[in-house]
């Protein structure tokens, strides 16, 4: 398996991970979305931990990776904390389709921050996907009436500028625990006052749910860590529109949640235009 291949099979395997944790989150009730996002990354870091001992890795971060860490991290927070506002105001669905702005930003952010060339499918893949998701959106004048949407989409922007970093700091040759491990220890140190201050009590079922998101997170930040660490996000970032496809069956079989028609308009522009593009560049990346 080249390495666009296993890229393209890991950002696959992230989405439904990512997809599995918003329904773990969904179901873990009204709790603040700081508390969830503090489970969530707390269990990323046990798991990252563990995998970093079991391999022996040196746990030291060398001085030129701090800032482009510092900088995954910040965005990164500011992503996982954004979208799982929009996962308890909106439907799972729609809230990962907005979520899954990101590739559109990365492929921005690589070509501004890094120097990776977009080609012209490429460019229409992410504007028509980016299109799309304004079915979901629904925008109307009335602001306030799209700001569940609207934070949606900044998570999708935190998670983009975040992704891009990966992709840096997979160049600079940090290993792929180590990203993670320094990432969710942030992000947990970060909404720790917060805890301490307003923790909210939970119930036994809901203390599951989210070592559910937890555990689904874990393995969805080492799949996309891994697929961006493998291959240019201009190469496989599309493929993470198939998070949609699978928070819309969960939603369905999980929470009986049903998108509305021009939502389903939208899945089928994003689902489509990455299949197009797929089928466009397969000759190009050789699978």
């Amino acid at each position: 398996m080249n390495e666009t291949k296993k890229g393209i099979f890991f950002i696959i395997l992230a989405a439904f991970f990512f997809a599995a944790m918003n329904v773990f989150v969904k179901l873990s009730g009204n709790l603040p979305s700081i508390q969830k996002s503090f489970f969530r990354n707390a269990i990323a870091a046990v798991f990252a931990l563990i995998i970093l001992i079991r391999k022996k890795e040196d746990l030291h971060y060398h001085k030129k990776d701090l800032p482009m860490l510092c900088l995954r991290s910040v965005f990164g927070t500011l992503g996982i904390l954004c979208n799982f506002y929009a996962v308890d105001h909106l439907l799972v669905s729609d809230a990962s389709m907005l979520n899954k702005l990101s590739p559109f930003f990365v492929i921005i952010c690589s070509a501004l921050f890094l120097n990776e060339k977009v080609n012209r499918v490429q460019k229409v893949s992410v504007i028509i996907a980016f299109a799309g998701s304004l079915f979901v959106v629904k925008p109307s004048i009335d602001f306030m009436s799209n700001i569940n949407s609207i934070i949606g989409i900044l998570g999708a922007l935190g998670a983009g500028i975040a992704y891009t970093c990966v992709r840096q700091l997979g160049k600079q040759g940090v290993a792929n625990a180590k990203i993670v491990f320094f990432f969710s220890c942030f992000s947990c140190l970060v909404v720790l006052p917060y805890i301490i201050l307003h923790y909210a009590p939970m119930t036994f079922q809901q203390l599951l749910f989210l070592l559910g998101a937890g555990l689904m997170a874990a393995g969805g930040q080492f799949s996309i860590t891994a697929a961006y660490t493998h291959a240019p996000a201009k190469q496989i970032s599309v493929y993470d529109y198939t998070q949609v496809i699978f928070a819309a069956l969960l939603g369905f079989f999980v929470l009986n949640q049903v998108p509305d028609f021009l939502s389903v308009i939208g899945y089928i522009i994003i689902i489509g235009v990455a299949f197009w593009s797929f089928l466009r560049q397969k000759e190009e990346i050789k699978i």
